[in-house]
């Protein structure tokens, strides 16, 4: 199993991740979806420059209540949480430069 592959027996509860302090980035996807694995090197670079952000990577699909929580329809959804609050979403990432955006916005708020 890669190191950074979406656990499918391990979801956290939503109220788990309202209470989160911290500021977070939960991404749903799945490892065999073409979308997400395309993301990763993006994703884990810009993450890379963010060390105090926690990146919570999560299984998706039919039945998962914590994407359903979160209207999740397309793969990789990155929700940026500030103290557990979505204060943006990005469906599809295509370039860094967004998610660096996203990442400084919450990064900031701490």
């Amino acid at each position: 199993m890669p190191v950074n592959a979406f656990l499918p027996d391990v979801e956290p509860l939503r109220a788990e991740i309202d209470a989160l302090e911290e500021p977070a980035v939960i991404e749903f996807g799945t490892d065999w979806c073409g979308y997400c694995q395309g993301a990763q090197p993006m994703i884990g670079a810009a993450l890379a420059q963010y060390p105090q952000v926690r990146h919570i990577r999560v299984e998706d699909g039919p039945g998962r209540r914590l994407g359903r929580s979160y209207r999740v329809k397309l793969w990789p959804t990155l929700i940026f949480l500030e103290r557990g609050r979505e204060v943006r979403r990005l469906v599809r990432p295509a370039a860094p430069g967004e998610l660096d955006e996203a990442l400084a916005q919450i990064a900031v708020a701490t």
